[in-house]
């Protein structure tokens, strides 16, 4: 019997979801997407910054494109191109989601980074994204903003399986199970059978190596005008993001229990899975495994990006830490309001700042293809 490998022992002995943060066309071509779900690997990300990254730095997509171009705007092009690779890992995925009975083997795809203020048009293109690529498996990405809430409770209650994105504060991730719930209650009411209840899938994709990169750059502001304190500044970097998705952690199972959740629970309603997202570590003077090895728990996913997954193959330990000391992760998270970090500020600039680099790739991208088709 084959020894397993560390990303399928965190799933076996710490339930735990180790998913793939990353796609290109080469990963599927090549079987390399294949190999890594024979590896332990249970899902894939994506957002508009990989995939404008795997366009422009190969010519796989080029004979596609040009061929797309007949008949399709640039941008429409794009968006087959995507909708294609998404599908055939789909296609890789889908024999884990059935062995999984649906709780693993999804692919995500996100709707345009423009539409992230945008109700009625996040409404209309997950939709549309949910209905052309018609897989089980599939999960629409869709952003935690005041306006993406309203949208991801309409698309949950429509049976449509959504990955909620860009969640970095409590507050919000809060909001996000509350909008999954209500919607849940929407699609029973509508009168969904258990059996479509039972096919929803959610994930909350909270952000976490971002969090301790715009705190840690707040705190040595702090220390440069107070060089006395330092040392107490210098104590408190590099733990809130592990503090806060402890306590998201502690949310999510306060809010997945009691009567409410239990009825819903009764018609065949899945928990929505908190979903490690920004795992690789940023500072280098920090362990490169800090955000996988420290947020291990069970009902939960870790989406890594090549490099992480690597590294957890080669020396990620796996034992359950997420839940390991809930008021020490409130402690941390004080002790850096008590130094003047302002928490609500952080989450909004990492939100604001979290869109709009989606909207740049995005749009960086738009440029780059309709430079390619003028040249042609």
């Amino acid at each position: 019997m084959e020894t397993e490998t560390t990303l399928q022992n965190l799933y076996s002995t710490q339930g735990q979801s180790p998913w793939l943060d990353n796609i290109k066309r080469s990963y599927l071509t090549s079987g390399k997407l294949a190999n890594l779900v024979d590896r332990g690997i249970r899902g894939v990300t994506s957002n508009p910054t990989i995939f404008a990254k795997s366009i422009e730095e190969s010519s796989d997509y080029d004979e596609q494109f040009f061929d797309l171009l007949s008949t399709h705007s640039v941008e429409e092009a794009y968006w087959e191109i995507a909708k294609d690779d998404i599908t055939q890992a789909l296609d890789v995925l889908g024999p884990l989601y059935k062995s999984s009975s649906g709780g693993d083997g999804f692919v995500s795809i996100e709707v345009g980074p423009h539409l992230a203020y945008d109700v009625a048009g996040t409404i209309s293109e997950a939709r549309q994204l949910h209905g052309a690529i018609n897989r089980k498996n599939l999960l629409v990405k869709i952003p935690a903003t005041i306006e993406g809430l309203k949208a991801i409770e309409q698309m949950i209650s429509e049976g449509v399986s959504i990955n909620v994105t860009l969640i970095f504060s409590l507050e919000r991730y809060a909001h996000v199970i509350d909008a999954y719930i209500a919607g849940l209650e929407k699609y029973v009411n509508s009168g969904a059978t258990r059996e479509d209840v039972s096919r929803v899938s959610s994930v909350a994709s909270f952000f976490v190596s971002r969090v301790d990169t715009e705190i840690d750059r707040r705190l040595d502001q702090i220390a440069a005008a107070s060089p006395q304190n330092s040392p107490q500044l210098q104590s408190l970097a590099g733990k809130a993001a592990v503090a806060q998705a402890r306590l998201a952690y502690k949310l999510f199972l306060d809010k997945f229990s009691g009567q409410r959740w239990e009825s819903l629970a009764a018609m065949g309603a899945r928990v929505q899975r908190p979903l490690w997202a920004s795992t690789s570590t940023k500072n280098p003077a920090y362990p490169d495994l800090k955000y996988v090895d420290n947020l291990i728990g069970p009902d939960t996913v870790n989406t890594m990006p090549d490099q992480t997954v690597d590294a957890f193959l080669d020396h990620g330990t796996v034992s359950r830490k997420i839940d390991v000391d809930f008021e020490g992760a409130q402690r941390d998270l004080d002790n850096l309001s008590s130094v003047g970090i302002d928490l609500p500020d952080v989450v909004k600039v990492l939100e604001d700042e979290g869109v709009a680099s989606f909207t740049k790739s995005f749009d960086e991208l738009m440029q780059v293809l309709t430079d390619k088709a003028s040249q042609r």
